[in-house]
C-alpha cells in the first residue's frame, strides 16, 4: 500500500490585495443602551478582574471623600472625571458585550419551550410508543421522534431518517438544509425546524449544555475565558501600576522636604503644607497606570469574537481566536475546499477523423439523462463551447437511455439505429472491439495526457452502421474555486504554509497543487495521517489549523490547535472542534486566521499607545506641579499649562476621554496588512507609539485652554 507523501509545490508569490477592516463604528445608540451595564460592573466583585481599573476605582472612592471635605471646583471635577473614567472603562466591554445582544436575542427566540416525542426502547424500524416530556428534561442518550413541522428538542444525531430542516435561527440562512443518517451530516441542533419528513434522533447534549446555550453566553462574553496573552498582559500593567504606585507615593516625602525649603511658595503649587495633596496623588497615579489599555483589553477580546460571529463562526474559546492568530500551517481538504467539489468537463479531444463538433454532439447526447454533476457539466460545456441548442430527455421519446452500471463502467444512449457510449476508458475500447472496431493508439496518448495532468478522462464510443470505432475523449478536471490562487499567495505573504490534503494519487494531487499555489500537498492521505501530520508539525513548534465535518476527522480537529467543524458534519466533529463554522464554509478558514492576526495585532498597537500615552501625559503633569519649587524643571513644561491644578485636571479629563475615543478602534480593529514582523513592529512604533506620545500634547494643552477660559475653573 503506498504511503502518503508530502510533496512541494512552488508558487510564485503575488502581492495581496488589502482587507478592509471590518466591525461597526461606536453607535451613540448602543453607547447609551450600554451605559446601565458600565455602571452595574462598578461592582468590586466584578472590578477585580481588571487589577489596573480596580486601583482607579479605590483612587475614585477616595477622592471623592477627599472632594466631600473640601468642595472646591478642583477636587470635585477630578472625583467626577475619575469616576467617568472608571465608568468609560466598563462601557468598553459593555459595548462589546452588546453588538453580541442582537444574536443572542435571535437564539434565544429559537430556544423556547418545546415538546420532545421520547421514544421509549427504540429499535430500528420497530412500532414504539412514545411520551410527551419537555425538552428542557431529555438527557444524554435520548431518543426522540420529530416530524414535519416540528422542532428539534436537543442537539443530536439522525439515527434514522431523512429531512428538510429549516436552521435560519443557528445560520441565518434562509435555504432549508438536509439531515439523515449515516455520512457527515447526521448532526442536528436543537431549536431548529423540521420541514418535511421524519427523522429520528438520538440526543447527544447535556441537560442546559445545548449549541444554542453555548453560543448565547459566548456572542454575550458571559462564557468568555482570558487567553493566555490576555493573563500575560494583565500580569504586566499590574507590574507596572505597583511600579508608579511607588512612585507616586515617594513624591510625598520628597515634595514635603522640597516645601520645607520652599514655604513661599503654597499658594501657586498643588502642594499643600504636608506635601502632595491627596488628590493630586491620586490624579497623578491614575494619569501614569497603563488605564488605556487596561481599559480597553477586555473589549478587544470580546470583540474579536464578535467578528467571528458576524461571520457565522462560533468560537469555543478566545484562546482559539488567539491560536489562529499565531496559526504556521492551514491543512485544507481539496474537495469542497479547493476546488469545487464535483469534476467539471474542461476540454473534448478527438480521436482519429473524428471533428470537434461531432465529439460535442455525440458527448452531450450521451450525457442528456445522466443526472451527476460530472454529466451536467458535460452538457453544458457542449452548449456553451460549441454553440449546441438545449436538448432534454423528453424531446426524444423513442431513445433507449442506457445508465451508468458498475458491471459496465458505462453510459449512453440508443437512438436512430446510432449507440453512443461514453465510460471509463477500457470499458468503451473494449465495447468498440467487441462490436469489430479498432482503437487508435492515439487513444492511449489522449488519456495519459490528461490522467498525467490530474484530470479524468472519459472515452465517447459509437456503433453507427454496423461500424465501431472510439469518438474521442471527454478531459474532466477539479475546478479550482475562483480566486484561491490570490488567497493562498494571501496567507503566503503572512508566513502562513498552506497544505492540501487529498486522498488522490500523487500525481492528481500535484496538479491541482500547482493550479491551485498551495505550498505543499498531503497525497493519498487517510484520517491517521492527517493526525500524524499535525502532530509532526506541532513537534516542531508550530501551530496549525485545519477543517474537518466527519467524526473521522475528530481526532485530528482536537489535535490541531484551532478545529474548525463544520455545522453540516457529526456531533463528534463539533465537540473535538473548537470552532463551528455555521455556514460550513471549509475557505472560511482563511478568514479565521486573520481576524485572529487581526486581534494580536490590535491588541498590541493599543498597548504601545497605553504606554506611550502615559510617558506623555507624565510630561504634562509633573513640571506643571515641581516647576515653582524647581524652575529648572520649566525647560520640560513643553505645553506651557495655565497653571498646576489646570495641568492635572487637564491630564486627568484627557485620561477619560482617550478611553471612549479609541472604544471603536478597539471593536473595530486595527487593519491587518500582511507584512514582516520587523515591519509590523516599525508601523506600530511610529503610528501608535509616536502618536501616542504627541496625541497627549495636543489634547491636554486644547483642555487647559478650554478650563483657562471657562468661568468659576
Amino acid at each position: 500500500m503506498s504511503t502518503p507523501t508530502l510533496q512541494h509545490a512552488p508558487a510564485a508569490p503575488q502581492p495581496p490585495k488589502p482587507r478592509r477592516a471590518t466591525g461597526g463604528l461606536l453607535d451613540p445608540g448602543m453607547l447609551a443602551g450600554s451605559l446601565p451595564a458600565a455602571v452595574r460592573k462598578l461592582d468590586p466583585r466584578v472590578m477585580w478582574r481588571n487589577p489596573v481599573m480596580l486601583i482607579v476605582e479605590i483612587g475614585a472612592v477616595w477622592t471623592t471623600i477627599l472632594a466631600a471635605r473640601d468642595l472646591s471646583a478642583f477636587s470635585v471635577l477630578i472625583a467626577v472625571w475619575l469616576w467617568l473614567t472608571v465608568v468609560f472603562a466598563n462601557l468598553a466591554e459593555a459595548v462589546a458585550e452588546g453588538r453580541g445582544k442582537a444574536q443572542a436575542d435571535t437564539l434565544r427566540n429559537a430556544k423556547k419551550d418545546t415538546t420532545a416525542r421520547r421514544l421509549l426502547g427504540w429499535k430500528p424500524g420497530a412500532d414504539l410508543s412514545e411520551e410527551d416530556v419537555p425538552a428542557a428534561q431529555l438527557q444524554q442518550g435520548d431518543i426522540v421522534v420529530v416530524e414535519a413541522g416540528q422542532i428539534i428538542p436537543g442537539d443530536g444525531d439522525v439515527i434514522e431518517g431523512i429531512a428538510s430542516v429549516d436552521e435560519s435561527a443557528i445560520t441565518g440562512e434562509s435555504a432549508p438544509v438536509i439531515r439523515e443518517s449515516g455520512g457527515d451530516r447526521s448532526a442536528v441542533t436543537g431549536g431548529t425546524k423540521v420541514l418535511s419528513d421524519r427523522i429520528v434522533v438520538r440526543i447527544t447534549q447535556k441537560p442546559g449544555e445545548s449549541f444554542i446555550d453555548a453560543m448565547i453566553a459566548l456572542v454575550e462574553g458571559a462564557a468568555r475565558q482570558k487567553t493566555p496573552n490576555e493573563i500575560a498582559l494583565n500580569i504586566l500593567l499590574s507590574a507596572l501600576t505597583i511600579i508608579f504606585l511607588v512612585a507616586t507615593v515617594t513624591m510625598q516625602p520628597f515634595a514635603i522636604f522640597a516645601k520645607a525649603n520652599n514655604p513661599g511658595v503654597l499658594d501657586t503649587t498643588a502642594l499643600d503644607g504636608n506635601g502632595v495633596t491627596g488628590i493630586v496623588m491620586v490624579s497623578l497615579l491614575v494619569c501614569l497606570i497603563p488605564t488605556t489599555i487596561g481599559a480597553l483589553l477586555s473589549a478587544i477580546g470580546i470583540a474579536g469574537m464578535d467578528r467571528l460571529v458576524q461571520r457565522n463562526v462560533l468560537a469555543m474559546s478566545g484562546r482559539a481566536v488567539e491560536a489562529a492568530g499565531d496559526v504556521n500551517t492551514l491543512l485544507l481538504d481539496k474537495t469542497g475546499t479547493i476546488t469545487l467539489g464535483n469534476r467539471q468537463a474542461s476540454a473534448f479531444l478527438p480521436v482519429g477523423t473524428t471533428t470537434q463538433d461531432q465529439l460535442a454532439d455525440a458527448a452531450q447526447l450521451s450525457s442528456l439523462a445522466d443526472e451527476t454533476p460530472e454529466g451536467r457539466s458535460i452538457v453544458v460545456y457542449a452548449k456553451q463551447a460549441y454553440g449546441l441548442r438545449e436538448r432534454h430527455p423528453g424531446e426524444l421519446a423513442h431513445a433507449q437511455w442506457i445508465p451508468f452500471a458498475a458491471q459496465t463502467r458505462m453510459s449512453g444512449v440508443d437512438l436512430d439505429g446510432r449507440q453512443l457510449r461514453k465510460g471509463a476508458a477500457s470499458a468503451v475500447a473494449g465495447w468498440v472491439r467487441d462490436h469489430g472496431g479498432v482503437v487508435s493508439p492515439a487513444l492511449g496518448d489522449a488519456v495519459d495526457g490528461i490522467s498525467a495532468s490530474g484530470g479524468t478522462p472519459l472515452v465517447v464510443g459509437e456503433v453507427s452502421n454496423g461500424q465501431a470505432r472510439v469518438l474521442g475523449v471527454i478531459h474532466l478536471k477539479d475546478v479550482v474555486k475562483a480566486g484561491m490562487r490570490e488567497r493562498f499567495d494571501h496567507m503566503r505573504a503572512m508566513g502562513i504554509r498552506t497544505i492540501m490534503v487529498t486522498g488522490d494519487n500523487p500525481m492528481t494531487a500535484k496538479a491541482i497543487a500547482a493550479e491551485a499555489g498551495v505550498d505543499d500537498f498531503l497525497a493519498e492521505a487517510k484520517p491517521e495521517d492527517k493526525m500524524a501530520f499535525i502532530k509532526k508539525e506541532q513537534e516542531g513548534g508550530r501551530l496549525v489549523a485545519m477543517t474537518g465535518d466527519g467524526t473521522n476527522d475528530a481526532p485530528a480537529l482536537a489535535q490541531a490547535d484551532v478545529g474548525v467543524a463544520m455545522n453540516t458534519g457529526t456531533s463528534a466533529a463539533k465537540e473535538a472542534g473548537n470552532m463551528v463554522d455555521l455556514d460550513s464554509d471549509p475557505t472560511k478558514l482563511i478568514e479565521i486566521v486573520e481576524i485572529g492576526k487581526q486581534l494580536l495585532i490590535t491588541r498590541g498597537a493599543l498597548t504601545t499607545f497605553s504606554i506611550a500615552n502615559d510617558i506623555a501625559k507624565y510630561f504634562a503633569i509633573i513640571p506643571a506641579l515641581f516647576v515653582t519649587l524647581y524652575p529648572g524643571l520649566d525647560a520640560l513644561n513643553i505645553m506651557r499649562l495655565s497653571s498646576p491644578q489646570s495641568a492635572i485636571l487637564s491630564a486627568v479629563i484627557f485620561n477619560a476621554l482617550v478611553i471612549i475615543a479609541l472604544i471603536p478602534l478597539a471593536l473595530r480593529g486595527v487593519q491587518y496588512k500582511p507584512s514582516s514582523a520587523s515591519k509590523l513592529l516599525s508601523r506600530n512604533l511610529y503610528l501608535y507609539g509616536l502618536g501616542g506620545v504627541i496625541a497627549p500634547f495636543i489634547g491636554i494643552k486644547l483642555i487647559d485652554l478650554l478650563i483657562q477660559f471657562t468661568p468659576g475653573l
